[in-house]
């Protein structure tokens, strides 16, 4: 498994909850969450307060946000957090938008809300956290993974490629080989697009690490790995060539 420290949760699922004190208008965004396959209901709050308690038990990606709630309002509980996800906010009333903004929430959705604009509402959330998610990577150096029952911490630029076998993964660095419980796609999403490229189903490569291509196989250190014919365009893309 890889492990990557200060991370926030991004995975491909993003894990949603809604905050209104009107029931109908949960119970619509409700169904909404339930129809789309990239997203998971985590909670229904009535309340900001109950919103507040589940923020600080669960990580959570995105908030559906109304306005008008007792006690406290939709704009003081997005004021009130220290850690903000994203916010789409669920609104009867136009007059909040620019004061909306201004707090810098994802978008902004007007009852009574329609499908269609909730999906483009969703996809901007997605291609947000996809941009954090490339940022975090970026500003990372390394990974941690777990190999014979402990875990061990891996430099990025250590990395020579990464191979499937089975219900296991082999990363071979510059001066080991270590075994890991994983899928290709898993380590996939943990690795930066920028330094790492897919070739084949079987194996992922570091870019800098390629000593050579010819035809379907990619040479590292004397060692060839084959390259999927579904994986070759985008490879020789990537590369830089004159």
């Amino acid at each position: 498994m890889f492990y990557t420290p200060a991370c926030k949760h991004t995975g491909v699922v993003m894990r949603c909850i809604i905050v209104d004190d009107d029931e109908l208008s949960r119970l619509v965004i409700e169904n909404f969450i339930t129809q789309h396959n990239a997203l998971e209901l985590v909670g229904s709050c009535a309340s900001a307060v109950e919103a507040a308690n589940l923020l600080n038990q669960s990580p959570i990606d995105l908030v559906f946000l109304d306005i008008e709630m007792p006690v406290m309002s939709g704009m003081e509980f997005v004021r009130s957090l220290t850690k903000r996800p994203q916010i789409i906010l669920v609104t009867a009333k136009e007059e909040y938008a620019l004061e909306a903004f201004d707090v810098d929430v994802t978008d902004y959705l007007l009852k009574p809300v329609t499908y269609g604009r909730f999906l483009q509402a969703v996809q901007r959330a997605q291609r947000q956290a996809r941009v954090s998610a490339s940022t975090e990577h970026k500003n990372l150096s390394h990974v941690f993974v777990k190999s014979d029952g402990r875990l061990v911490k891996v430099e990025f630029d250590s990395i020579r490629w990464i191979e499937a076998q089975g219900d296991y993964v082999v990363i071979r660095t510059k001066d080991k080989r270590l075994i890991v419980h994983s899928t290709m796609k898993a380590i996939e999403e943990k690795l930066p697009s920028t330094l790492f490229a897919r070739v084949h189903r079987s194996y992922i490569v570091s870019i800098d690490q390629i000593d050579g291509i010819e035809d379907t196989t990619i040479l590292i250190d004397r060692e060839v790995i084959p390259i999927g014919s579904s994986y070759r365009d985008n490879l020789l893309q990537r590369l830089n060539t004159i």
